[in-house]
């Protein structure tokens, strides 16, 4: 069975996911650890639980999601994946970065793109990439079939949805990746998101304001 670890981390609130199991094989998405002590927490849960990192995925590139992405790549030795059409967002990290006033070390460019329905692979464990643009040009979110839950980047949270005013943001785009793509998954998926708790996808279609039974619009 897979177990699943949040860290939240920089000032963005950036919720960090391990996603380990029982061969003690592991992967890190979207490692937003912003400085030193973060840093730490995150190798010494991994040390800890004696785990073996196996990949570094971005189920997208905005520069919350990628602050850690140098440290766990050469920390680990393993290269960055993402998709393609993240790669642009990943190249205007920096100059974000300096928008907001923090510092980010530059992330090393992808050694690997994932696409739409590849399987992601680590000891006993699978995750199907799910294609989710809107909130930013490819978005993506990793399903586990067998363990019942989502990681769904900034693409929906609970009782919210990601921001759409962003570069290669657009609403109805989103809307309709969340419609389509992750409420036919099924009501008792979990949903980790990329900021605040997790929820599931049956709360969701119910009360989400933005794209459950009773939107607002």
């Amino acid at each position: 069975m897979a177990k699943v670890q949040k860290f939240t981390f920089s000032p963005f609130q950036e919720n960090t996911y391990i996603i380990y199991d029982d061969t003690q094989e592991c992967i890190i998405i979207d490692p937003g650890c912003y400085n030193n002590a973060e840093r730490n927490d995150l190798v010494r849960f991994i040390e800890r639980n004696e785990l073996i990192p196996k990949r570094l995925i971005n189920t997208h590139c905005h520069l919350d999601h990628v602050f850690g992405n140098k440290f766990v790549s050469e920390k680990y030795d393993l290269e960055l994946e993402c998709h393609e059409g993240e790669v642009v967002v990943l190249q205007y990290a920096e100059q974000a970065a300096a928008m907001y006033g923090v510092k980010m070390e530059p992330s090393p460019l992808p050694g690997k793109y994932i696409e739409e329905g590849d399987i992601i692979s680590f000891g006993n464990t699978e995750l199907r990439a799910i294609l989710t643009p809107g909130h930013s040009p490819a978005s993506l979110c990793f399903f586990c079939e067998k363990d019942n839950f989502l990681i769904a980047g900034d693409t929906l949270f609970r009782m919210s949805i990601g921001r759409t005013d962003l570069p290669g943001g657009d609403h109805d785009t989103l809307i309709k990746s969340i419609k389509e793509k992750i409420f036919p998954l099924g009501k008792d998926v979990v949903v980790y998101s990329g900021h605040m708790d997790e929820t599931t996808i049956g709360y969701e279609i119910v009360n989400n304001p933005y794209v459950g039974k009773r939107a607002i619009y």
